[in-house]
């Protein structure tokens, strides 16, 4: 019987957006940030979606990120990661063992 092929993101490890749709979500980004800066009404809030800001700047921000898979900046990816310890594990320590029913009316 034989293996099942590789999924194609194995094949290709760094998959590149489509310029299109990340010009578009980049201009978002822009224009967003442009209006929460420029504009103070944009800093506020709405009744009906929430926290401006958040949809003005993050989400754009967001879809970005999801354009390049969710791929961590490359300073995060290739930071080592801490050693491990080398010693055993620690133990709880075990408490003296009380009788139960020590008092008995």
């Amino acid at each position: 019987m034989s293996k099942p092929a590789a999924s194609s993101s194995r094949r290709h490890p760094e998959p590149t957006p489509d310029p299109g749709v990340l010009r578009c979500v980049r201009q978002a980004v822009m224009a967003g940030l442009a209006l929460v800066v420029v504009w103070p009404a944009a800093r506020g809030h709405s009744e009906w979606i929430g926290w401006l800001p958040l949809w003005l700047v993050g989400m754009p921000l967001s879809a970005w990120w999801a354009l390049y898979r969710f791929r961590l900046p490359a300073r995060w990816r290739n930071r080592q990661a801490a050693p491990r310890r080398r010693g055993p594990q620690a133990r709880r320590a075990r408490r003296p063992a009380r009788a139960r029913w020590s008092q008995v009316a």
